[in-house]
């Protein structure tokens, strides 16, 4: 049976969260901020998602009513 590629490539993994108990006040609240910042980065990727999909959906609405 061949390799596949996609086999041998390595997995992304996601970072174990931080023990919360041995964190600071400060640190919790700059750990905080890194949190909201990813949300609002993640956020404006499903909105540049849903616009580009918005527009593929009103590209294909227009051919159907040619």
């Amino acid at each position: 049976m061949p390799i596949d590629s996609d086999d041998l490539d390595p997995r992304p993994t996601v970072a174990r969260p931080p023990a919360l108990e041995t964190l600071s006040v400060g640190d919790l609240e700059a750990y905080i901020a890194q949190l909201e910042a990813e949300i609002a980065r993640a956020r404006a990727m499903i909105d540049a998602k849903g616009g580009a999909r918005a527009v593929a959906e009103s590209a294909f609405r227009r051919r159907e009513t040619e």
